[in-house]
């Protein structure tokens, strides 16, 4: 995904720390742009388990990648009460119960 998304950032970063040449071949603006790429065959990216295309392996061992930590899922609201923070406290609970998978 394009500047300014944080994991690109980190996994530039990772691959540059471990001496490893790499070169972007494709920019996408969002997951599922880059799951598109990826599943066409167009190179690797750094995605959550929980975000890889139906088919997509890992690759980072047998490529000797360095291994991308584990990030933080944020969620931000203004809605304190009524059927809006019902809403947000079930996809709080939906998005704990796939990081815990």
């Amino acid at each position: 995904m394009p500047e300014p998304c944080g994991v690109r950032i980190m996994a530039g970063n990772l691959l540059d720390e471990a001496g490893i040449a790499w070169k972007e071949v494709f920019s996408g603006g969002g997951v599922t742009a880059v799951s598109a790429a990826v599943t066409a065959g167009l190179g690797v990216a750094a995605l959550a388990r929980r975000m890889l295309p139906l088919g997509a392996i890992e690759v980072g061992s047998k490529l000797d990648l360095p291994e991308l930590p584990s990030l933080p899922i944020v969620l931000h609201t203004r809605v304190r009460d009524g059927r809006p923070n019902d809403a947000i406290i079930a996809l709080s609970a939906a998005l704990r119960s796939a990081v815990q998978n």
